[in-house]
């Protein structure tokens, strides 16, 4: 049996970078095994398995290479670009089924947003110097830093930050410490963040480490965006609902990211968060399943600039 995957870079910055998902379309009759396994064999930050629904436009799961997770905000924007691409959707709100529930998507040009529920804070007082440890950091690169912060707007990141953009740059994460953190207050992973940016007027530079799902740094994170924008608004560190994060630029190698975060505010209190940005669909490749029931990747079958 062999089956075709999109890859398709979410969240691209003036057409180029972004971080690649892996989109298998019309997947109803793979089950979670099989899709694990696709995943894995793909080794991509997280994969997406589109199939129907009766209270969406579509039901998506995700994997990363070596579990599943709830939600992913760059191979959410991959798939509904796709979609779009493919002609199977067009621009508006659309919403997509997941295993907690559904969520808003707005397409809007060459653009898509994910919507995100209001965010829950869980400040974590004293785990600066364990963090120092973790990212091979001086003590004395926290000096501004706020308190750590778990935000979850639907999963959960410990965000960390504001550093300098130096020290950002010169992060070397404890991949084995993280994940060991991460399972201990069951994280996706880590989220930190600087004030200086490539590229003026964005709000943050960031980086994003996620061992416990087989991810030790990716390019574009959705998710980790939203929660750290809600942070940024709660502690009063920005003016308006609308900002641009970067990431990816720090990564080896580089491929950079632009993340448009918007907060919907309702008497000032936030409700909702809504993070997109551009896609660009690479190439489908194609997975076999072998005689023992594993899955290969016997690479591209098609380059595609759709």
């Amino acid at each position: 049996m062999i089956i075709q995957v999109h890859r398709v870079h979410s969240f691209t910055d003036s057409g180029t970078g972004g971080n690649p998902a892996g989109v298998v379309l019309d997947a109803d009759a793979l089950d979670s095994a099989a899709r694990q396994n696709i995943a894995a064999a793909l080794g991509w930050s997280e994969t997406a398995f589109v199939s129907r629904s009766d209270k969406a436009n579509v039901r998506l799961e995700f994997y990363t290479p070596n579990r599943q997770i709830a939600h992913c905000g760059h191979a959410t924007v991959a798939t509904f670009g796709l979609l779009r691409a493919l002609g199977r959707v067009g621009e508006g709100v659309l919403h997509k089924d997941t295993v907690d529930g559904l969520r808003e998507i707005r397409i809007e040009g060459e653009s898509v947003f994910m919507g995100q529920h209001a965010p829950i804070f869980e400040p974590k007082p004293g785990l600066t110097p364990h963090l120092a440890s973790l990212l091979d950091l001086p003590l004395s690169a926290f000096d501004h830093a706020g308190v750590p912060t778990i935000v979850s707007t639907g999963t959960r990141f410990l965000q960390v930050g504001p550093l300098d953009a130096e020290f950002l740059a010169h992060a070397r994460p404890d991949q084995a410490g993280i994940e060991a953190l991460s399972e201990e207050l069951d994280l996706i992973g880590l989220y930190v963040h600087a004030r200086g940016t490539n590229v003026p007027g964005r709000t943050a530079s960031t980086r994003m480490f996620a061992p416990r799902f087989g991810i030790p740094e990716e390019s574009a994170t959705g998710m980790a965006a939203g929660g750290l924008a809600s942070l940024l608004h709660e502690r009063g560190e920005i003016e308006g609902s609308e900002l641009v994060i970067e990431q990816g630029r720090l990564m080896r190698p580089v491929s950079p990211s632009e993340l448009r975060v918007r907060l919907e505010l309702q008497d000032r209190k936030l409700t909702r968060v809504f993070v997109g940005g551009k896609v660009r669909v690479e190439s489908v490749h194609r997975v076999v399943r072998e005689p023992n029931g594993q899955w290969r990747d016997l690479g591209i079958a098609v380059e595609t600039a759709a």
